[in-house]
């Protein structure tokens, strides 16, 4: 069918930000005491937001994250942002097709606003995404699995949820979406299709999505 909106992820997605975020979670929480590999900080944290770590380790072990926990993951990973981040390949060929076949397009994102931007600005796609078209779970006061982000995005943007696709490489995002009552194409550049159950399609590489979209490059 055709959309009136995609609304995509943002890390994983638009930013090649997944092993990077996921390294300096991981190596964060080992420091506290809490050993955890990248793959089980993928496995357990990707596409959440970060009230959901506090969650997971005070579930598995009782204990409460430092009070500073938030402020100093987000300085870490915005330090190796800025070092090593990059866009996700094809994705800027992707937002020129939509741009020049006037689909209209959004983000949302588990992220907060000021590490959206700060990604953007490193990886050069600040330029595509004005302020009112990205939304992120601090908009909404809670993130992907639940449905409200998605819901959010699609209201703000004028269009009704089932009008609506949404791009995702993780669990939580494709559930939210699926809840949300929009199609969901998973991206499996890091979580493999079987990872992404419920999902509507899925493809590896950026530039096949104008054909599932039904847009030539």
């Amino acid at each position: 069918m055709g959309y009136d909106l995609v609304i995509f992820d943002n890390d994983g997605v638009l930013v090649d930000s997944e092993p990077i975020a996921n390294s300096v979670l991981a190596g964060y929480l080992t420091e506290l005491g809490h050993p955890t590999t990248y793959e089980e900080s993928v496995r357990d944290y990707m596409g959440a937001a970060v009230h959901h770590v506090h969650d997971l380790v005070r579930e598995r072990t009782g204990q409460q994250l430092p009070a500073d926990f938030d402020e100093t993951l987000h300085t870490r990973t915005v330090a190796a942002f800025e070092q090593e981040l990059k866009p996700v390949p094809g994705v800027e060929d992707v937002l020129g097709a939509l741009t020049a076949h006037g689909m209209g397009y959004c983000l949302a994102s588990s992220g907060s606003h000021e590490r959206i931007r700060v990604g953007h600005r490193v990886a050069g796609l600040d330029g595509w995404f004005e302020e009112e078209w990205i939304f992120s779970a601090d908009d909404v006061g809670q993130g992907k699995p639940a449905p409200d982000l998605y819901l959010h995005a699609a209201r703000q943007m004028g269009v009704e949820p089932s009008r609506c696709v949404v791009i995702e490489d993780s669990p939580r995002g494709v559930e939210a979406a699926v809840g949300a009552g929009m199609d969901v194409y998973g991206f499996t550049a890091v979580m493999p299709a079987e990872q992404l159950p419920r999902a509507t399609g899925y493809f590896g590489d950026m530039l096949q999505l104008p054909l599932l979209l039904q847009l030539p490059v």
